[in-house]
């Protein structure tokens, strides 16, 4: 097939759909498609290289960090892409990149596949003064744009059943992201573990208790770091793995709760490749956010064998399996209990992990690819587009989409 991923985001960022869009290329590359990426470029003029188209952006960095929009360009790449004559578009976001998506699909008499990575409504701190109606702003324009859409990819239970109490009538399939092992698959000799833990300056003997992601408002890092120092001279690291607009603000704040040397530790952003090697100083994984969607990372941590230490969150079903390969906490104190628990119980943490371990084998890339595979031959069918021949699938196709 010929498929056609349109984002506006895209190397050399880093985040869940940077993440998701890679994993999804390149395994769909390995089953035999041809996948092209329509995404912004990193300047005002319209650039190709390769499989990859990028449109002329603004930067937008005042709205949301990092962020770049649209700007007035010939768009001779777009015309590029029709003559090209995609089988399937799968778009990833709603913004710049959605309507040049659509322009497409339409063109090409090609489905429009729409994954929805975002919960918009935990993010209205950045364009609304009152989350209200912020949340009202984002219900609309959520029904408004998925309605242009032939299927929805929802990455967990979570977005699905938001996207059907916003009212969307597009018929949405739950397809979690998967994990590109292969990545992760290089564990670290003791001694060099030991050595970077030192270098880092965690005194040696601590649980290492990682988190690792954009440090940023919605991420809650406050609350690991109230968390943390409510634990005092425990020997326990709260590694803080991730660089983000809220970073310089969290250091000051974890200097001024007076904690003992060594009690929390910011890496600042570290490059995608060396992330593996930074699950591996871990312990367990600990999470106090509630914005995910799905949790990239909760996958990552897994396949890397670590237990998960999380807040309870819908995202979550499914994944920290309680008692086996994790916790969930609610409340501060129920967080500090299960940690110091724990970090006292070195055999609890291995035989979690291990859980963690098999459990991940649920969340591949492999898997990943098969099920996006799957629903675009179910859409390409209910629109009636005449794709070129699907690879054999191993797995049964779903139920049947309506015809849009």
């Amino acid at each position: 097939m010929k498929i056609l991923i349109t984002s506006d985001w895209y190397i050399p960022a880093v985040n869940g759909v940077v993440t998701s869009v890679l994993t999804l290329q390149k395994e769909l590359s390995r089953r035999g498609h041809d996948v092209r990426i329509l995404t912004l470029s990193g300047d005002g003029r319209d650039h190709q290289a390769g499989s990859v188209y990028a449109l002329g952006s603004l930067d937008a960095g005042r709205i949301y960090p990092g962020a770049r929009l649209l700007a007035p360009s010939p768009r001779t790449v777009i015309q590029q892409l029709i003559d090209w004559r995609p089988d399937v578009v799968h778009s990833q976001c709603e913004f710049s990149t959605f309507a040049p998506a659509r322009r497409i699909a339409r063109a090409c008499g090609a489905p429009l596949v729409h994954t929805y990575h975002t919960v918009y409504e935990d993010y209205t701190h950045y364009f609304s003064p009152s989350r209200r109606w912020g949340r009202l702003l984002v219900k609309g324009f959520t029904r408004a744009v998925l309605a242009r859409t032939d299927a929805v990819i929802a990455p967990s239970l979570k977005v699905s059943n938001l996207l059907q109490s916003y009212g969307v009538r597009t018929p949405v399939r739950v397809i979690p992201t998967g994990i590109d092992t292969e990545r992760f698959d290089r564990p670290l000799p003791g001694e060099e573990i030991t050595a970077r833990r030192r270098a880092l300056g965690i005194p040696e003997g601590n649980c290492v208790a990682i988190s690792l992601g954009r440090l940023a408002r919605e991420k809650n890092i406050d609350e690991l770091l109230d968390c943390r120092a409510a634990l005092g001279d425990a020997p326990v690291t709260l590694l803080l793995v991730g660089g983000g607009p809220d970073q310089a603000r969290l250091e000051q704040r974890a200097r001024s709760l007076g904690l003992p040397a060594g009690a929390v530790v910011f890496t600042g952003m570290v490059s995608p490749a060396r992330v593996p090697d930074y699950y591996r100083l871990g312990d367990v994984f600990v999470s106090a956010s509630s914005s995910e969607t799905q949790g990239l990372t909760y996958f990552e941590a897994m396949t890397c064998g670590l237990p998960l230490l999380c807040r309870d969150d819908p995202c979550l079903e499914g994944v920290v399996l309680p008692g086996e390969n994790g916790v969930l906490w609610r409340t501060g104190d129920e967080f500090c209990t299960a940690l110091k628990a724990l970090a006292a119980d070195p055999a609890r943490r291995a035989a979690m992990g291990a859980a963690s371990a098999r459990h991940s084998r649920r969340f591949t890339a492999q898997n990943f690819a098969l099920s996006a595979e799957a629903l675009y031959r179910e859409a390409c069918l209910a629109r009636g587009a005449q794709a070129r021949p699907f690879p054999a699938l191993p797995v049964p196709l779903p139920a049947g989409l309506p015809r849009r």
